[in-house]
């Protein structure tokens, strides 16, 4: 695999800690700000309505060649999260999540285009998997890292941590990512395409299904894990000082999930990615159950991981092929989606957090069991769009999948 990949692995390892950070830190920034539990997850939504949101920045800078954008992506994503360390008020700390948030979306869907053209055809699923390692070793190391830094330092200090993250990304886009020559990173202004052209892809329904069944059938994990700390403490029975292994189990589903789920979209995307639809609805609504008993609850968080963020890949891959083509605005709309859908899906669990009940144990157990309903009904809109349409071979030549 190219270098440049290591690159986009490193800063995606960035974005990654800092999207999911928060969920470790909700006591913490609750109590800091005087605002319930279900209040505090806010700062997951707005980080996920400013990922909503980044497809509009992407076409701002549809022209700008991609190894600079890139690198003023990263630039803008440090600044923020060091906006949001010095966040005096609950509410400039929302501003901060959400402006940081936007540069989220428009990286991934920028890097997976690139990423995907810097590998001959065979490969390109695997290439995006590379890619999103990173987000998923972030939950395996920066998520329980920032965690810590957060218990030992207070939530300023896991932002601080983050933007250090960040800078280390930045520095490894200016060091391995192509600057000239053939590289299709840094293609010039003039070889990019026209708006129009872009936006023609989007007149297709079976797109439109597709980016739909990335936000619901992503969605339903979050009407869970925005909530997973409170729920492992005030359910399970876990102490606070037992998050940061848990997340680090976690975390170890994710980055096996999405290994495998790369390499298994190479051979069949939509089996793939249908399977994983499933077994990500099966396994939270198994996790209503399971929350009550410690073994059986790791168990099923490392599953969450497996499934959850398996996902990952293979959908970003079905919306290229959709697409056919490999169009940044495109990966970006899905990353948007994904934002979508964790914008919903906490808002979800925050709705059956404040109607559950007044007992956290009867309360927080609900939201597995409503993110299972919401990914059960991504997987058959995915059913929809993979029915709609002619028929696709396993691997199309000009798709990661």
């Amino acid at each position: 695999m190219p270098s440049a990949l290591l690159a986009l692995a490193l800063s995606a390892f960035a974005v990654g800690t800092t999207e999911f950070v928060t969920n470790g830190l909700l006591t913490a920034l609750a109590t800091d700000f005087d605002v319930t539990v279900a209040r505090a997850g806010l700062v997951t939504t707005a980080y996920a309505v400013g990922q909503a949101c980044g497809p509009a920045l992407a076409l701002l800078t549809l022209r700008m060649p991609r190894r600079r954008l890139l690198v003023l992506l990263m630039l803008l994503f440090t600044a923020g999260n060091l906006a949001s360390a010095l966040a005096p008020t609950f509410g400039l700390l929302l501003a901060t999540r959400f402006l940081t948030g936007c540069t989220h979306t428009a990286f991934f869907g920028v890097a997976s285009v690139v990423a995907s053209r810097l590998v001959p055809t065979a490969r390109r699923g695997a290439a995006i998997a590379l890619v999103f390692t990173g987000l998923s070793l972030a939950n395996v190391l920066g998520l329980p890292i920032g965690t810590l830094a957060g218990q030992a330092w207070g939530w300023r200090g896991a932002f601080v941590l983050v933007a250090v993250f960040g800078a280390a990304g930045l520095l490894g886009l200016l060091r391995l990512l192509p600057r000239t020559g053939t590289a299709p990173a840094d293609a010039p202004a003039s070889a990019a395409p026209s708006l129009r052209a872009e936006l023609a892809v989007f007149a297709g329904l079976r797109l439109w299904l597709a980016l739909a069944a990335t936000a619901v059938g992503f969605g339903g994990l979050f009407a869970s894990f925005t909530f997973v700390q409170p729920m492992l403490t005030a359910v399970t029975g876990f102490g606070t000082g037992d998050v940061v292994w848990l997340l680090a189990v976690y975390g170890a589903g994710l980055v096996a999930g999405n290994w495998l789920a790369g390499r298994a979209a190479d051979r069949a995307l939509v089996p793939t990615t249908a399977a994983l639809f499933a077994a990500l609805a099966l396994t939270l609504a198994l996790f209503t159950a399971t929350v009550h008993h410690k073994g059986a609850a790791v168990a099923t968080l490392f599953l969450l991981g497996f499934c959850g963020f398996g996902l990952l890949t293979p959908t970003q891959a079905y919306v290229l092929r959709v697409a056919g083509r490999d169009s940044a605005l495109v990966g970006t709309a899905n990353t948007a989606a994904f934002g979508v859908g964790i914008t919903l899906g906490s808002l979800l669990g925050a709705a059956v957090i404040e109607h559950g009940g007044p007992h956290p144990d009867t309360a927080l157990p609900l939201t597995n069991l409503a993110g299972a309903a919401m990914t059960a009904l991504g997987l058959l809109v995915f059913a929809l769009s993979a029915a709609t349409g002619p028929r696709r071979p396993a691997t199309a030549p000009s798709t990661p999948g």
